[in-house]
């Protein structure tokens, strides 16, 4: 035996029971940033998302074809030329707090998510009366067929339609809930919550999991089997990824890109890529200030933009793998993608060809201001990029580089760069939250009520629509590449690539393909 095992071995003999016993039965996880809001009806962050699907439930799940399957419900029935749904709730459901879920508890919630969810709006826009005709009941009467109804409700892109009592469904839909009170497969543990550094949460030992189903993304039966898992908040890449080499973590949400040759390495260490859609970076600008409310200047960026360089700032070059250009305004690889607009990225990036247009659509040297999150490598690296190439084009710029959440603040308000606003902001999004014009909020084209940047465009509006109206695949996506065509004429952001996260983890199993989820892991 080596050295090294042999001492490795005697101090794992020599450790006390309960502290062995206690590593068998917890597992340690590295979330990518700390958990600010609990609330996951009232954001669009992902660490809010995976967090919202330890505590609460939803009606339907969602696999890994992107395709709705019952989760809490037994099933639905389909009447009156599809503008009758109802939906019966499993048998066995409870709240952490000892309650039965009842049907009034689903319908409250998914009034509250759908006031805050594009997608959910639209299914209540084609909803005439939506009740809880008894305890395990929930009944849609249409205007008009809505056959998306079990995927509004299943979707695992933000915000999640999330299943509360009534008392907290209730809540304003723009302030957090008091509690966390689910029927999730995991309780929270508000008494040991200790802000940017841990969270905590314990099994549910009333949860039912469903009897049947490919346990995949947010499908099939939730089967947990650690009795605590403990996010402990590491924000320097370096001391996380040490961490999971050292076994003093177990899984680590992001395994960076520049230390995917030392995690491959380790020993007992897995790799993987979990959503095959990816991230999606992009840029948007403030379409009502100057110089971006101009679609002239906007347009004169595209001249410029190198998406090649910019998911290498990411990812390495040599990891060819791991990302894909050119991106348009739908995720690659999906079923609404397409090239449409595509002439815009081809060809070299030609600085001096946006500078000219630039100047020809009017830019006089405003100031232009860039803001970055500051605890994202990612999107800081993205920031640089983008940054080097406004200068490069003559813009007058200036980044102004925070913690996310200080950006989302200022990123709220509408005036001008001289009064506390802003001019363009870096962001990214799951590959998951571009596949159909239904939840991609980015895509939007309301003006003041969308979307930060509140982009008018009536036309993608219109668009949007027509495509919950289309009969069949085909004429969905035919309306898709009219959207993404607009997108790029108009200018609506600027999609930077799309690049794959690796996750990794050691000497566990069943890790599921999506985001990280923590039923069915356990220890290999």
């Amino acid at each position: 035996m080596q050295r090294r095992a042999f001492l490795a071995t005697t101090a794992a003999l020599a450790a006390p029971a309960a502290v062995r016993a206690q590593a068998a039965t917890t597992l340690r996880y590295t979330p990518q940033q700390d958990l600010v809001t609990l609330d996951p009806v009232t954001t669009t962050a992902y660490i809010s998302r995976n967090h919202g699907y330890m505590v609460f439930d939803t009606l339907y799940g969602m696999d890994a074809d992107f395709q709705p399957t019952p989760q809490m419900v037994d099933g639905h029935l389909v009447e009156e030329d599809g503008k009758r749904w109802t939906l019966t709730l499993r048998d066995g459901l409870l709240w952490h707090d000892g309650e039965r879920v009842l049907a009034r508890d689903c319908v409250a919630s998914i009034r509250r998510w759908a006031r805050r969810d594009p997608f959910g709006a639209s299914l209540m826009e084609a909803t005439d009366e939506l009740s809880a005709p008894d305890d395990r009941t929930i009944r849609f009467r249409l205007k008009r067929p809505f056959p998306l109804l079990p995927l509004a409700l299943g979707k695992a892109s933000v915000p999640v339609c999330a299943m509360m009592p009534e008392r907290l469904a209730n809540t304003d839909p723009f302030r957090q809930v008091p509690e966390m009170i689910g029927s999730g497969p995991f309780r929270f543990k508000a008494d040991e919550r200790v802000a940017g550094s841990l969270t905590t949460y314990t099994k549910f030992e009333k949860y039912v999991p469903r009897r049947d189903g490919a346990v995949t993304w947010t499908s099939g039966p939730k089967v947990v089997h650690f009795d605590r898992v403990e996010w402990r908040v590491m924000p320097d890449p370096s001391t996380a990824t040490s961490a999971l080499v050292a076994g003093e973590q177990d899984w680590q949400e992001y395994a960076y890109h520049d230390q995917l040759s030392l995690l491959r390495r380790a020993r007992g260490v897995t790799v993987k890529v979990l959503d095959r859609t990816g991230f999606v970076g992009m840029v948007r600008q403030n379409h009502t200030q100057p110089p971006f409310d101009n679609p002239a200047i906007r347009r004169a960026l595209w001249a410029a933009l190198d998406q090649t360089s910019m998911m290498q700032a990411v990812v390495g070059p040599a990891e060819t793998g791991l990302y894909k250009v050119p991106l348009g305004f739908f995720a690659p690889g999906t079923p609404m993608a397409s090239d449409a607009g595509f002439d815009v990225l081809a060809g070299p990036p030609d600085a001096a060809k946006a500078k000219e247009a630039l100047r020809a659509a009017g830019y006089k040297g405003e100031p232009v201001v860039l803001m970055v999150p500051s605890n994202s490598a990612v999107l800081l690296a993205l920031g640089a990029v983008f940054e080097d190439m406004l200068k490069r084009i003559g813009m007058n710029v200036e980044v102004y580089a925070v913690e996310f959440n200080a950006m989302l603040q200022r990123r709220n308000r509408r005036g001008p760069p001289s009064d506390g606003g802003w001019s363009l902001f870096v962001t990214n999004w799951s590959g998951a939250d571009w596949l159909t014009p239904a939840g991609h909020i980015a895509l939007r084209g309301g003006g003041e009520t969308g979307y930060a940047g509140w982009a008018s465009m009536p036309r993608m509006e219109a668009l949007r629509e027509a495509w919950f109206r289309a009969p069949d695949l085909a004429a969905q996506q035919a309306i898709c590449r009219e959207m993404q065509q607009l997108a790029f004429d108009e200018a609506a952001y600027y999609p930077l690539g799309q690049y794959l996260q690796p996750t990794a983890f050691r000497n566990i199993t069943g890790v599921n393909d999506g985001f990280a989820t923590f039923w069915n892991v356990r220890r290999a």
